[in-house]
Formats: structure tokens, sequence, C-alpha cells
């Protein structure tokens, strides 16, 4: 045996000799990470491997003989199989492969870890097929990682680094998202290869990981090819080196090309340690492109700061854009670009399909219109590719229906066209077939411009058809509105069952099924309904199917979860709860928190039956057992009593917990919060803590307070709201001294860098005050767009100082340096709306003084009046010159089409009711304005224009009309809401979830209600779930007859319409049940009409708490740390390199 190869034996023997050892927690890490690996491969529907296959790999008989142990293969093998169990089948059940028989079944014993055989097993397993590599591949992928990071690389050979690189690949891909454990050296080939792995899963990591690895790259490319550290002198590691000198240039080529999509997650500053010959010659190479196409995008202050140095490459603008085609992703950055030839424009084009920053699409119709004004319509089009959803209406209309079917086809089905788009295609591929029947072929050739068909063609399509082209069918469908869905819905049942088209259906069509024509199907098996998503409603419906069939299999209802009650839930059997409790943590993102609090109550009461204090004296193992999910929802009392000895393992849990299943006010957070503070200070002050002890906290992170910040040390406290900016949710109560504190640490804000406002602009923009008086500087603009999409709530204020920053004037840098001298928030109030700025801003139009908008010329309105029309919220200030626009630009009310009627969208307000009835309104048109924002007073005369137009009357509407009328149904009178017919009433108002009409017509659809599906007092969660708003049409009376289960399912928008007399009828029982979603939108009038014992049940349906509360939790596919293992292998490996020293 060669003597590195021996070493490297002997160092794998010891290496999982500790592991063997020190069960808690290596044994519980290795295992959860093989076990929720494992997972992964059962999802896919990966095949468990045969026992053929096992034993050959796991076979020990091809070492050298001194290696050899009668036990280790089958001890390794059984515990393979114990996980592979407990992944594939749950606990309680019958293994998918036997156990192979052992001694101590139930513990990790050295024999089993005699690991020696592990690169010659991972690669008789790299032979193996897909399917049964995966779970073999999961098992050995932790200690392959904790090898590779914790073992000097110097006592394996690259043939061995490498087989543990690729084994321990899906480890690294599931590491929890707060840090990584990387080796602490990797030289010469071994860091390439390393890094080229870390490319390999750049796509999964989070931005976090991302800077870590980027960190730990730039420590080990200083200290193998410079001899220095970047790292803080406190850092143990860099004792024998001297500190880098700022001035490195560190980012050679050699580099740049390790790093690879790394380089887009660098600092600006660390753009300047790249020498410019070199970062010359790795932009001309076209490397820079072909680097960075896995990137994702960069920060804008990145971005401008690469573009600004590879420009400093060339002589100039000219010869700068003849390089275009490598900018890459430099290309979202590129505003300023020169005139190009329709070469390089073609080029530039092909690099901007990911940019989305409002100036970049003013560029790209520039560049668009240099390439059709310079080569034949064919040639062009070819040349467009999914640029040609820039051109006009106009000008599609003048190509050829050939030419443009051939585009549609190339384009594929996800491309998006506007509504005037859509309209011009369909003309020209249908002719003025409005209300006619479409053939299947000519259905799937228009999938991406099905958004735009009539409701009325849709209810000819032959399901014969379609109905086998799932995909084409999926397609067509994803983008439709909830009439068009109906309409469609429609024509499928001329020629399908239910059953068939329940079986076949999927996405928005699926869900559009009323549960009438649900019931109709005759559903008698949970095969018929699993692997599908359907509303909330449907798996309501289903949900009681399934129980009365005795088929209720947790692991398998997936999307029908939504629709378990907790009576359902309390009904679990003790023996099958913790398997319940695991079933549903696979799939939790289906679980409301109402429905995840009734599950850990059910899991906590099932193990308080087990002993008394049950969290006062749990081990560590018990704890392991209940999933992080439904950990959340631990009493305060009990969270605070779990003994210090499980810190480690509530530590984990906590790391990876999504916080979104736990109410906003339920007290669980902040104790949660504290009794993670004090595991990671071990009892002691909170100013020991490190920032990467803070990195651990997951989500809990977002609910420290200032307070509980100020107590640690300055570094800690930077890092930590660095951190903090990423969270999507920030208790309310911590906003403001949050944001003081920021300013106490980081300085005005209007003295920030771009880069600092990318990194902390989220907490920053949690206030309005702060939002709006952020300073006009150059590049604001870029960084907000750049936020925009990362924030969980887009504020009016930020709306609004995104309209300023954009209409400001920035004619000259002279006058804008004066006006943020002047001011930080100036505006221009003469400035006229332009083309331009109209498309830039998009919805924010809406803040155009009606002064402003008055100012615009017709030929600016006919250009963008598509998008003003599909802005909300408009004053009756700028509604009224709107429609005078309108007038003005279409003229008078009669002669306007219905075409332009569609185009004016939302401006139709500013019409007097007298127009709203002459307006030639179509069904398709009413829905998509039904959004804009109307007052009740013009739901009559809109009706009135529609049923005129339509040729239309109350009796003859059916399910597809009352859904494209939407809002607009609040128009009938109490007469024709009688006359509506039933059944369609019955099929269609499950999509009528959202409608939300005056109180006396919602009464009245009550009525219709009632006449259709009985007495409330009988109504079952589906349906009450399916009338959406109308339930705030029950009187008093009604409303304290339903059923309390009923009431979490309630739509949440129907709250607040309930009259605050009805709501006080509402027992203590039904409010405590409410769920803390609809708790929130109670209303104060309602409050107020409550009584004492009301209002407290309706606090707790807000915090999600009980009276009394049972006990304990269970189940689950804990999540493990990588570092977790490493840690309990390293004190050994310190003790080994004293031992190879002597």
């Amino acid at each position: 045996m060669d003597p590195k190869g021996g070493t490297f034996f002997f160092l794998l023997i010891v290496a999982c000799g500790v592991l063997a050892m020190h069960p808690k927690p290596g044994e519980r890490d290795f295992k959860d990470m093989a076990k929720k690996l494992m997972m992964k491969c059962r999802n896919k529907g990966y095949q468990v491997p045969e026992q053929k296959l096992l034993t050959t790999v796991f076979n020990n008989s091809n070492l050298p003989i001194e290696d050899r142990n009668a036990d280790s293969s089958n001890n390794l093998l059984s515990t393979f199989l114990d996980v592979l169990n407990s992944a594939t089948v749950g606990p309680n059940k019958d293994p998918v492969i036997s156990r192979v028989p052992m001694d101590e079944s139930d513990k990790m014993t050295n024999k089993m870890w005699n690991c020696t055989y592990l690169t010659r097993m991972i690669r008789l397993m790299r032979n193996s097929s897909e399917s049964s590599a995966c779970y073999m591949r999961a098992f050995f992928a932790p200690v392959s990682w904790t090898t590779l990071t914790t073992q000097s690389e110097n006592n394996m050979d690259s043939d061995d680094y490498d087989t543990l690189l690729w084994a321990s690949k899906p480890a690294l891909q599931d590491i929890p998202s707060s840090r990584i454990n990387l080796p602490t050296n990797a030289k010469g080939q071994n860091m390439k290869n390393m890094m080229k792995m870390l490319q390999e899963v750049y796509d999964p990591m989070s931005k976090n990981q991302r800077t870590q690895v980027v960190q730990w790259a730039k420590d080990q490319i200083t200290q193998n090819y410079f001899n220095c550290t970047m790292m803080p002198p406190s850092d143990s590691r860099s004792r024998n080196l001297e500190r880098c000198k700022p001035s490195l240039k560190w980012m050679n080529l050699e580099a740049m090309t390790m790093m690879g999509p790394y380089l887009s997650d660098l600092a600006p500053q660390d753009v300047d340690s790249s020498p410019k010959e070199k970062l010359c010659e790795f932009f001309r190479s076209a490397l820079f492109r072909s680097t960075l196409s896995r990137a994702t995008r960069m920060n804008p202050s990145l971005g401008r700061k690469f573009l600004q140095r590879v420009q400093e490459c060339f002589s100039g603008q000219t010869e700068f854009a003849a390089h275009v085609d490598k900018l890459g992703t430099l290309a979202c950055y590129y505003y300023n670009t020169p005139d190009l030839t329709p070469d390089l424009s073609k080029k530039l084009l092909s690099q901007l399909d990911d940019c989305d920053e409002p100036r970049i699409k003013q560029l790209k119709k520039r560049l668009v219109q240099s390439l059709i004004s310079n080569s034949s319509s064919v040639q062009a089009l070819r040349e467009l590719g999914s640029s040609v959803t820039l051109l006009s209406p106009k000008q599609l209309s003048t190509l050829s229906g050939t030419d443009l079917k051939e585009v549609l086809k190339n384009l594929g089905p996800t491309v998006q066209w506007t509504q005037g788009q859509q309209r011009a295609l369909l003309k020209k591929q249908l002719g003025d077939k409005r209300c006619k029947e479409v053939s299947g072929e000519e259905l799937v050739a228009l999938q991406s411009v099905a958004e735009g068909l009539p409701s009325c063609m849709l209810k000819h399509v032959k399901a014969r058809v379609i109905l086998d082209n799932r995909e084409a069918l999926r397609n067509i469908s994803k983008r439709m509105r909830k009439g068009q869905l109906k309409a469609m819905l429609q024509g499928l049942r001329g020629d399908a069952d239910p059953l068939e088209l329940a079986q076949k259906l999927s996405g928005p069509l699926l869900r559009s099924i009323s549960l009438n024509n649900l019931k109709k199907a005759n559903i008698t098996s949970l095969d018929q309904v699993e692997n599908k998503t359907w509303s909330r409603p449907q798996a309501a419906y289903l949900a009681e199917k399934m129980e009365d069939l005795k088929q209720l299999q947790y692991r398998r209802l997936r999307s029908v979860l939504q629709g378990v009650t907790c009576k359902m839930i309390d009904k679990v059997a003790d023996s099958e709860t913790q398997d319940m409790a695991q079933a549903i943590t696979e799939t939790q993102q289906w679980l409301s928190k109402v429905q995840a609090g009734c599950a850990a109550r059910k899991l906590f009461a099932t193990l308080g039956k087990e002993k008394t204090d049950y969290f006062k004296t749990i081990t560590w193992e018990e704890l392991e057992k209940i999933p992080a999910f439904l950990l959340l929802h631990l009493p305060p009392a009990e969270v605070k009593d779990l003994p210090d000895s499980v810190c480690p393992v509530f530590l984990d849990k906590m790391e990876v917990a999504n916080l979104s299943s736990l109410p906003l006010r339920a007290p669980s957070r902040p104790a949660l919060t504290k009794k993670a503070l004090h595991c990671l200070a071990n009892g002691t002050d909170l100013s020991k803590l490190t920032s990467e002890n803070m990195s651990t906290l997951g989500q809990l992170l977002c609910e420290l307070s200032a307070s509980q910040l100020r107590l640690m040390a300055p570094d800690v406290i930077n890092s930590t709201l660095q951190s903090m900016a990423s969270c999507l949710h920030i208790p309310q109560g911590h906003r403001a001294d949050l944001i003081q504190l920021v300013n106490r640490t980081f300085g005005n804000p209007s003295d920030w860098s771009a880069e600092t406002m990318e990194t902390l602009g989220p907490l920053l923009l949690l206030d309005d005050n702060v939002t709006s008086a952020l300073p006009n500087k150059p590049w604001m603009r870029d960084v907000l767009y750049f936020l925009r999409p990362r924030l969980s709530h887009v504020s009016g204020a930020l709306r609004k100082k995104f309209f300023d920053l954009t209409t400001t004037t920035t004619t000259s840098n002279e006058g804008r340096r004066k006006r943020e001298a002047n001011s930080n928030t100036a505006t221009n109030s003469d400035q006229t709306p332009t083309v331009e700025m109209i498309e830039q801003l998009g919805m924010d139009n809406v803040y155009w003084s009606a002064a402003q908008l008055g100012k615009m010329s017709n030929e600016t309105f006919l250009a963008t009046v598509e998008i003003l029309g599909a802005t909300s919220g408009y004053s009756a200030d700028q509604l009224a010159v709107l429609s005078k626009k309108a007038t003005e630009a279409f003229g008078p009310v009669s002669q306007m089409t219905e075409s332009v009627v569609m185009q004016m969208g939302c401006i139709t307000q500013g019409f007097p009711d007298a127009d709203l009835e002459r307006l030639p309104f179509s069904l398709d048109t009413v829905e998509k304005i039904a959004h804009c924002g109307w007052n009740d007073s013009q739901m009559e005369p809109l009706w009135k224009g529609a049923a005129k137009y339509n040729n239309l009357t109350a009796q003859q509407l059916g399910a597809a009309e009352m859904v494209s009328l939407n809002r607009f149904i609040c128009g009938l009178n109490t007469g024709e809401i009688k006359q509506l017919n039933k059944e369609a009433f019955n099929d269609a108002v499950g999509s009528l979830d959202g409608v939300q009409c005056s109180l006396n017509v919602t009464r009245e659809l009550k009525n219709l209600a009632v006449s259709a599906f009985g007495d409330p007092s009988t109504w079952t969660v589906a349906q009450a779930s399916d009338l959406g708003n109308i339930i705030a049409g029950l009187d008093a009376t009604e409303l304290a007859s339903l059923d309390p289960s009923l009431f979490s399912f309630l739509s949440s928008t129907s709250i607040p319409f309930i009259p605050p007399g009805n709501f006080a009828a509402l027992s203590v029982a039904q409010l405590e049940v409410l769920g803390p979603d609809n708790a929130a939108m109670v209303t104060n009038a309602q409050r107020a009409a409550l009584s004492d014992e009301q209002r407290a049940a309706l606090e707790r349906a807000l915090t999600g708490s009980r009276e009394q509360t049972p006990k304990t939790d269970k189940s689950g596919a804990p999540s493990l740390s990588v570092e977790g293992i490493s840690a309990f292998v390293k004190p050994l490996l310190f003790l080994l390199m004293g031992f190879l020293l002597l």
C-alpha cells in the first residue's frame, strides 16, 4: 500500500471511530443529513437499491487483511438500511428492505464505523445507475464532506480527494442556509477542483453561503499564491502569516477563473484588486461572459464597477461598443449605449433578455428599431428572437400570418405579450372569428396568446382535441382569467365526464372545477387525487371524502392537506400521531397556521401521556424526533423549561425552522428567540456572542429587538443588522428602534454609498418617513429598483419615491447636483408625462397629479393608453382628466369601439353613469377592469351597459358569464338576483370568492346561496370556504349557527364586511377558532361590539394560543448540520496530527 494511502486509511478509521464513540451529536447529524438526502431520492421517484447491489458495495473483502473486520460490512449496511427505511416508509412501518442482523441495533459501534474502504465503496457506487446510487450517495455524502473539511489534504492522494469531493456534493447542496463549513486549506489542483465543485452547487446556495465561499476563496488564493492572509488577526489560522496589503492585486486571471459565478458576489472594492491587464485579458477572451453565465444578477454597485473597469480597457465608447457581445450580465448596466450597427445591435440585444430595469427596456426598443429598419421582415423576426415582443401592435399587424405563426411557434408558450399585441396577433391568426369554434390545432398554436382569447370562443373548445395534450392545456390556462377558465371548462364538459376532467386537468383549470362538478366525479380513491394542486375548498371536500373512505393517509395527501380540519387531526390515534406529524412536515407548505397549531397540540398531548413534565426532562433524542415545523408552536412556558442539555438540538432546529406557520403575534416567537440566545450564550452575557453564533439563529434572527442587539459587541451588531436586512418580516414594534440602531451604527442614510444602501436598504424601507427622505442621488433609482422585488411589501412611500426619482429632470449633471443640494426629495411639479416616463413607471403612474396629466399630449396618451388604463387607484380628479383625454383622442362615447374601451381599462371609471351604460363593454373587458376600484354606485350602470352590449339578461347568465362579470354582478337588483339560475350560480360561486358588494347585495347573494346549498347550519367546510365574501351576508342567527370548525376556512377578506352587530353574535368557541389571519382582519368597530370574554377569545385566535395547552411534539426529518459532524471530528484530528508529527 502507498504510504500516503495508508495514512489516509488510518485517518478514515480514526474519523469514523470518533463518530462511533460520540453518537451525540455526530451520529445524529450524520443520520439526519443522510435521511434528508434520501428523502429527496424518494421524492424523485427513485427505487431503493437491490439487496444484491448493497452487498457488493458494502463488502470490504478487497481491503488489506489487516483492515478487514468481520462485522463492519454488516453493521454499516444495517445502519444504511435503518436510515433508508426511516426516509422511505416512516416510523412504525414495515421496512422496504429487511435489516441485516446486528448485535447492538441501536448503537453505532467502532466495528460498524471501520470505514477504511469508503473510497472503494464510492467508486463501486458510481458505477451503478443514478436511481440506485442516489440513496447510497446520500448515505456517504456527509462523511465524505467531513473528511475533506477536517483532515489534511497532504494525507490523501488526488484520486481519493476527487472521489470524496464527488461523493460529498449532495451534502453541500443541503447545508443549513446560514453557514457552510469549508476546508482549512486547499492547495494547487485540489483548490481548483474544490472551486469547480462549488461552482456546480452555486444555484441552490443562499446569498450568505455564496459570500462565505467568496471569502474562503480569497483567503485560499492569497495564502497559496501570495503567502499572506486577509483573515483578521483574531483568527487563529492567520497567526503564522502576514496580513495582505490593501493594494494587493490578488484577482488575477487564474483567480477569476476559479471564482466563476462567485464573481457576482464580490464587493465592488474587490474589482480594484484585479490588475488591469489581467481583467482586460479576461474580458477580451469572452471568459467573463461564459464564467458568469450561471451567476445571479449582480448588485448595481458591483455591476457598474465591473463595467467601468472593463471600459478602461478600450480607448473610447466606439471601440468598447465593438465588444458588446462579451458583456454578459454587465449588459444590464450598459445604459449609455452609442448608436450601434445592426450586427452589434443584434449581439447586444441577445444579452438583455434577463435585464428588467425600465431604462434597459427603452434600450431594447431602440435596438429593435435598428434591426427591423435594416432588414426584411422575415429576417428581422428571426434575428429578434424573444425581443419580437417589443414590436408595437401596429408593427405586428403589418407582418404576414405565416411569419407570425412561425414566430409564435419558435418563441414557445412562456413569452408574454401586452393586451394590444395579443389582439393584433389573434386577429392576424383568426381573422374576425370572434366567437366561432376554434380548432384544437389552432388553440395549440396560440398557446402564448391564449390569454387574449374571448371567453365566448373558449366555450367551443372540444375536449377530445385538447385534453390529451396536457402540456399545451397547462400552458394555455396558466395566465387565463377566471371567466376564461370557466368558459373553457364549459366547452370541455361537452365531451368529457367530470371524473376524466378531474384526472386530466391541472393548474388553474383544475382549480376552477366547482364543488358540484367535483362531487359528480364520484372520486373513490386517493390515487385519483394525489399529486395535484387543488384549491382550498376542493381540498376541504376531498379531505372529508377521503376520511369517509378511510383513506386519509397524511403522507399522500399533499395539497389535500389544505382541507384537513382540526377535528380530523384530533382523531388520529396516538400510535399514528408521530407518523402523521412526520408526513405533514414533509409537505408543510400546504398547512395553514391553524392546522399547524392543531397538529402540534395533538403531538404534544400524545407525548405528554408518555411521562409527566415531558419538556422539563426531555432528552436530545426525544427533542430530535419533534419536527422544527411543529416545535415552533411549543407554549412559552414549555420553551423556557427546556433543559440546557438539549440546546445543540434546539439550535439546529431553529436554524432551519420556517416561522411562516407561526402567528405573527404568537407568544412563542419571543420565547423561542430568548431561549435560542440563552443557548448560544450558554446562559451568560450576550456580549460574548459572535457573528457566527448569530448566523445559526435562522429566521429567529428577524425577531431580535434593538434592546437585545445593544447587549452585543459592536462588530456583531454590525453583521447582524446586515443579515436582518434580508428578513421577510420584522415585528412592527421593533422597527422604529431598529432603524435608530441602524442610523447609529452606519451613520445618516443621506451619507451612505450605493453599496451600503443595497445591503441595508430593506431595513430603512420599513419606515415610510425615512423612505420619503432618501436622497435623490444618481444611483438611488437603480438600487431601489434592485431592492423592490426582494421586499415582502412595497409601500406607497417607496412607489412614490420611485416615481419622484424617475420624473425628476436629469438633463445635466449640474442641474442634478443643484437639486440634491437644495432638497433631498425635490421633484419637478412642472414635469410633463412622456412616453418614456410612462413606460418606465408602470403602475406608479398613479402618482402623476391631475395637472401634470392634463399637460400630456394626445400623441403621448394614444401611445401609452394601455399602460395608463392598467393602472388602478386613480383619484376622481385624475380620472376626470384622463377620461377627457380619452374623448379627445378617440372621439365621443358613441364612437368608441370595444377595442378602445378595452385599451382604456381603468380610465373608464372617469365616465359618468350615463356613459357607462352606453360604452361597448364586452364581458372580457368587464372582467379585466373589475380590479380598478369602482364605487358601489357605478355597479348598476356598468352592468346595464354590459348587459345591453352583450344582449344578456339575468336569467341568461351562465356560470362563465357570472364569473366574467366579477364584481359587477353587484350591479344586479334584487329581482334580477332572484332570477339567476341556481345551478349556474352553484358552478360559479367558487370563482366569485373575491367579489365585494354592498351589504344589501351581499345579503341577496347569500339568500341565493341558501337556496342552493341549504340552511347555513348544515354547510360543510368546503361550502363555507367556497362562498368567499358572500359569507358576510349571513345574519346574526345564521352566523351563530355555523359549525366552529368552518371559521378558520372562511375567506379572510369576508371578515371586515360582517356588520359589527352580527359579528357580536359569534360564540367564544367560534371566535377562538377563527384563526390568526382571519382574526387580524377584524375591524375596531367589530371588536368594540364584543364582550370581554369574546375579545379574550379573539385574542387567543390572533396569537394562536389556548388556555390549556397539551404537551410536546414529535416526528420529523430534523435538519442536520455539517458543522455538527465536523465539530466532533476536529478534536480527534488535532490529536492525530500530533501523533503523526511524533
